[in-house]
């Protein structure tokens, strides 16, 4: 199975819609939340979010090399070869 990250901030419901999203469906992924980050993690973040071809708005999900920005349970499929 592709590694999944979820990069999300802690305020954001689009964040914990699409956490919910991998729980609810038994998906292993790992979750980082951006907000609770030091400085310099949260630019190395947002280095490999810009990297990936993400705008920097959250939640990001990286699926394998591929990144989903937004809540897009279409685009989560897809990657992960369900559909």
């Amino acid at each position: 199975m592709k590694k999944i990250t979820v990069y999300a901030l802690t305020t954001c419901l689009w964040c914990k819609k699409t956490k919910k999203y991998f729980e609810e469906r038994k998906v292993p992924f790992e979750a980082v939340d951006y907000d609770k980050q030091p400085q310099e993690k949260q630019e190395k973040m947002m280095e490999e979010m810009r990297a990936a071809g993400c705008t920097g708005s959250f939640p990001f999900t990286k699926i394998g090399s591929a990144c989903v920005q937004g809540y897009d349970p279409d685009e989560f499929e897809k990657l992960l070869e369900k559909k």
